[in-house]
This record gives structure tokens, sequence and C-alpha cells, in this order.
């Protein structure tokens, strides 16, 4: 079981060229959407040769590049007639801590099918699930979406957002030792202005059942692109303890900081500081919507494995979480989520719900009941 980190680790040189053979656009083929497995191009490949044809095709592989696989032929009309997954123990046979499965995909000519049957193992003979391919995506459970994809139409007054990315933990995330004072990620206590300094939350602090923040963020800019030499003259400890650290800050490997200010971070705005906001982690197996406050006397803000709706007030917040919570946004969204994905929870998922079409469902009216922040 080999992974790009594997051959570049053994100095191997066979890797292939990286491209956006998904066609992805903006900032999408920058960041995770961009993402794939060589196995995954190389099946969406074998599948495009064989379209038209009497065919099968069937391989080993993980069930998360398996579903984008069948997402790009049922995409691009691959003439699949019929699909299966027949779940493996990866563990046991591969000592891979991975879901994978072996795919099977029959081809005929003019067929059209768009869903795919589950089997837990090798030898079942009967599926457990079915999942298919609805209005341009995945759906884990398409009789449930069927009857909740209306909520999806048009667009909602309120817009998802992640939270902060800046791939330096150990500098940007601080811990409190007393007034001014803080210990980063490599053990070192530093006097810092408290100017560029926010609250935080992780993924890992909203599974507790408090959301007290334990450690701020070192925010280096109210929006993308900003310039950043500022910091020197508003808050000069905090200037100095990042030019102490330039050189890991200045490595950092993707393509979001280049051609960008010193310092920069990405996924801020002016929504990254409304006061309230409706919260949820992208890693958690579960749909937990929360409601956050000021913390410190400012805006607690969140990191880039968070997800989150900006708010001017608390009223807003809770309405808002309370909506999130019933049934009928709850189903909408366990049609759609993959729990074994490494991320089940994705910004694309959070915004399909239009939520004045979910609050008319849920209370037949169609007018809104919040104010969003004007930043968002």
């Amino acid at each position: 079981w080999v992974t790009n980190s594997t051959i570049g680790a053994v100095g191997g040189s066979n890797l292939p060229s990286k491209s956006n053979f998904h066609h992805r656009r903006g900032i999408d083929a920058l960041t995770g959407e961009s993402n794939f497995d060589i196995s995954e191009w190389m099946l969406i490949h074998l599948l495009e040769s064989l379209s038209g044809r009497e065919a099968a095709l069937a391989m080993l592989c993980k069930t998360t590049v398996a579903r984008k696989v069948l997402r790009a032929a049922w995409e691009n009309n691959l003439q699949i007639s019929n699909a299966r997954m027949y779940l493996i123990n990866a563990s046991e046979h591969f000592g891979a801590s991975v879901d994978a499965c072996l795919l099977v995909c029959l081809l005929a000519p003019g067929a059209t099918s768009d869903q795919c049957k589950v089997y837990p193992g090798l030898e079942s003979l009967s599926s457990d699930t079915v999942f298919g391919y609805r209005a341009g995506r995945l759906v884990v459970d398409p009789d449930l979406y069927d009857s909740k994809g209306h909520l999806s139409e048009g667009s909602s007054p309120v817009r998802w957002r992640s939270g902060i990315k800046h791939d330096c933990a150990r500098v940007i995330e601080l811990r409190p030792e007393g007034v001014g004072h803080y210990r980063n990620g490599f053990g070192e206590k530093v006097r810092l202005e408290a100017t560029y300094l926010y609250p935080m939350l992780k993924s890992s602090d909203l599974a507790k059942p408090n959301d007290r923040t334990s450690r701020f963020m070192l925010v280096t800019q109210d929006g993308v692109g900003h310039d950043t030499s500022q910091i020197a003259r508003q808050a000069p400890l905090a200037w100095d303890y990042l030019q102490s650290h330039a050189g890991l800050l200045d490595s950092r490997a993707s393509s979001i900081y280049r051609n960008r200010p010193r310092f920069s971070i990405f996924g801020v705005g002016p929504y990254s500081f409304a006061p309230w906001k409706v919260v949820i982690s992208g890693f958690y197996k579960q749909l937990a919507f929360r409601q956050v406050g000021p913390a410190e006397g400012k805006p607690v803000v969140l990191d880039d494995t968070c997800y989150f709706l900006p708010c001017h007030t608390r009223e807003d917040a809770a309405r808002l979480t309370g909506l999130l919570q019933t049934q009928t946004a709850r189903d909408f969204y366990e049609s759609r989520i993959f729990w074994d994905a490494k991320r089940p929870i994705t910004a694309g998922l959070l915004k399909s719900l239009n939520l004045l079409k979910a609050l008319a469902d849920q209370e037949g009216q169609a007018l809104p009941i919040w104010s969003a922040p004007k930043s968002h």
C-alpha cells in the first residue's frame, strides 16, 4: 500500500505529473478540493477508455477513492450499467488503516445507472446500503435525499465559512501564562501585546462539553492579502516574535502563501471577527452544531478544521443553531454525509442547505427571522 509521501521518502522519482484534472476553479484547485490519489486518476482513465463498450472493471482501492471515481463517471456519463462496492478489512490484509473495498463496475453502451450497492464483505450476497448521484453530487441515501432535495434550491441568507488557515500551529497558536505572557508549541515563553491575539477554538475543543477557550491565535491580517507590516508599528513585540520564527513561516509549502505579504494567513475576513458564531467540526463523526460567543472581551476565532456561520447577536446564533438541530436539517445532511471520509463535513455540504427553505419546511414560514452580519 504505497502513497505519494512514501515514494518521496524513499527517493522515488516515478510520481505522476500534478494537474487540475477535475477542472476545479479558483481556490478549490489550490486546496483540499483538488486532492486525489494516483489510483483515482487511473480508475477514471480506465472507465473513460471502456465507456461505450461491454466491459467489466474490478479494483481494490480506498472507499473514498471508489466514490470519487463513481462521481466522475456519473458526472461524465461513462455508461456504467451496474456498480458495486464490496468492503474489505484493509488493516487485516494490507496493514493499512483505511476504509477499503473491491470496486466493481459493469459497463454497457447506453447504460445510465447512477447508483452503487454496498456489500459488507467480498462473499456477501446482499447489499447493506445504496448510494447514488443526484443533482451533481454524491448522496449516501438517495431515497432520503429525494424527500429533502428541494431544501438545496436557491441560496441562503448567510454563508458558511471555514476557520483561519495558517499551517504553523507551533508559532501561531499560543497558551496564556500570566498577564501578557504566552507559551508556544515549542515550549517557549514569550511576551506579546494583545492587539493581534484572539481566543480560538479547534475541532478538538468543540468535542468538549463547553466552549471555554484555552489558547489564542496570533491573527496577522483582517483580510486575505492585507498588509502585515503595520504589526511592527502597532505591536512590536508580536512583530519581533514573528521575525524570530520567520524561517518556519516563510517555508510553509502551500501555494496559497506565494506572492502574499509576509506572515500571511488565509480564510480570514470580517466574518472571522463576528461576535457570535454557529460552529461545527469538520472532522468529528457527528452533526454537532453549537453557538459560540465572545471570550476575553474579543470574538472567538476558529482554525481551519472548523466551519461557522457568522452572527451579530446571541439570539441570531441561538435561532440558527436550533434550526440546524431540527430533524428536517439533520435528515437533509444525513442523506449526503459519508461518515468514513477523512473530513465528512465540508463547507460544500453545509452550504448546500438553504436555511430559509429549511425554516419554511420546519415552521411553515419563509420569512427570515435573523439578521446576518453585513460582512458575510
